[in-house]
């Protein structure tokens, strides 16, 4: 049977969403941009994987329920899953742009040269800067990589590190990059924040996970003169490249917000289609826009988790009554608890995203927003150590596929302690940033 027609339709209809969330107008988001990703969704029901079928289908019968309860209900779970959706198709799309560029072939040689620490250390902050533009493209390239390693020379420790570099490397991305979607969503959700203040106590974070990392790792035999690996020449402009990308797409994300008071995710969605289009002008060879029919199952997980938090935010703020108030004691709680919930739902496959909507959601109607940074901090740090230790994340699934290593090795088998500990200190820091703020 001949599916190109339905392909082509698909991808039509994800791009259809794009538009929509670029241009942002509620009416658009609900009656064009969330239909048009949730039916392109289900025509690509017979290549979901088992997680997204289960998703997709938990999304179907929350938009039938919120239909016969309260279809107010359903009002920004649509505008989180037109905005979502259109950020993921922009990330894709830069990665498609990027991924082009032969400074990316000259970084990933340099990561894997040197000595072991420091090929460690290259690894982890190098998935970390390429996950920026790149996303899931950073994972798929190193573990490329360390597939063709271990294929060429066998499984070693270096191989195996290199593996807990990239998953350590993209989890910490997600707390301290402002192009995540984890921080993305978080400043979309939580009000009254800003993005240089969660980032300015997240980075240190992140940085002290990665270089806490280098003690959990396995030792590597010191390689001989004539067998280290040489670093590629002139490497400088390539980083500088990346970099300058990353610096345009937050610069634009600030003026968009700053002078045309865009939403973060809108923000973030226009910026990074600027440099799609600038890459696109710069290669005149290479003009013809990628298909995106085949990105359903990111799409399910991704913008389908997100709808069922903003949901049942919704049903719960509408079950509430009107004077109802935590006690104080229970804002630093939550705040100390969430990351560890945030891990324990990913051992068991639930996806992070749905609590951290759920969270955000109810935040501006039970959180004080003089603390809102605390609760932000806890929704990006239990995001990001739960990608990047439990088995279920995409990542670690992508890390299996390419390098065989297995799921649950590469993430509770070496790194369980690493994540426990990294835990401790953001849950502690998310309550004590909590109890300061509220004083």
């Amino acid at each position: 049977m001949d599916n190109r027609p339905i392909d082509t339709l698909r991808s039509g209809l994800v791009y259809l969403t794009l538009v929509a969330g670029v241009v942002g107008i509620p009416w658009l988001a609900w009656f064009v941009g969330a239909p048009a990703v949730v039916l392109a969704i289900v025509l690509a029901w017979p290549n979901l994987n088992r997680i997204p079928r289960v998703i997709a289908s938990a999304v179907l019968l929350a938009i039938a329920t919120a239909l016969v309860v309260d279809p107010g209900l359903l009002t920004a779970g649509l505008m989180t899953i037109t905005r979502l959706a259109a950020l993921v198709v922009a990330v894709m799309l830069l990665s498609h742009a990027l991924g082009r560029s032969h400074h990316l072939s000259v970084i990933s040689e340099h990561l894997f040269s040197g000595r072991a620490l420091t090929r460690y250390l290259s690894i982890t902050f190098g998935t970390l800067f390429l996950a920026m533009p790149l996303n899931f493209g950073s994972v798929s390239v190193v573990s490329t990589l360390i597939g063709r390693e271990i294929e060429n020379n066998g499984d070693s420790g270096g191989a195996r590190n290199a593996a807990r570099g990239v998953l350590r490397g993209f989890g910490s991305a997600s707390v301290c990059s402002p192009l995540s979607i984890a921080v993305v969503l978080t400043l979309t959700l939580v009000p009254g924040l800003h993005g240089w203040q969660l980032l300015s106590l997240t980075f240190p974070l992140a940085a002290g996970y990665l270089l806490m990392g280098t003690v959990f790792r396995e030792p590597e035999p010191v390689a001989v003169d004539a067998q280290a690996r040489v670093r590629p020449p002139r490497v400088l402009p390539s980083w500088l490249f990346f970099g300058a990308c990353i610096g345009l797409i937050c610069l634009c994300t600030f003026l968009s917000r700053a002078f045309f008071g865009l939403a973060y995710a809108q923000a973030v969605t226009c910026s990074c289609l600027l440099v799609v289009a600038i890459g696109l002008v710069a290669s005149p060879g290479e003009r013809r826009l990628p298909r995106m029919d085949n990105i359903s199952n990111e799409l399910a997980i991704i913008c389908g988790s997100a709808f069922l938090g903003a949901t049942l935010s919704a049903f719960v703020a509408a079950g509430l009554d009107t004077d109802f108030d935590l006690p104080v004691w229970a804002f630093p709680v939550t705040a100390f608890g969430l990351p560890w919930v945030l891990f324990a739902g990913g051992l068991v496959g639930m996806n992070p995203l749905i609590l951290v909507t759920m969270a955000g959601g109810l935040s501006s109607r039970l959180w004080p927003e003089s603390a809102g940074l605390g609760l932000a901090i806890a929704m990006v740090s239990g995001w990001g150590l739960t990608i990047a230790g439990t088995p279920y994340s995409a990542n670690a699934l992508l890390v299996q596929r390419l390098t065989g290593y297995d799921n649950w090795r590469a993430t509770i088998g070496w790194s369980l302690k690493l994540s426990l500990i990294a835990l401790a200190v953001a849950s502690s820091l998310a309550a004590a940033t909590t109890v300061v703020l509220m004083d």
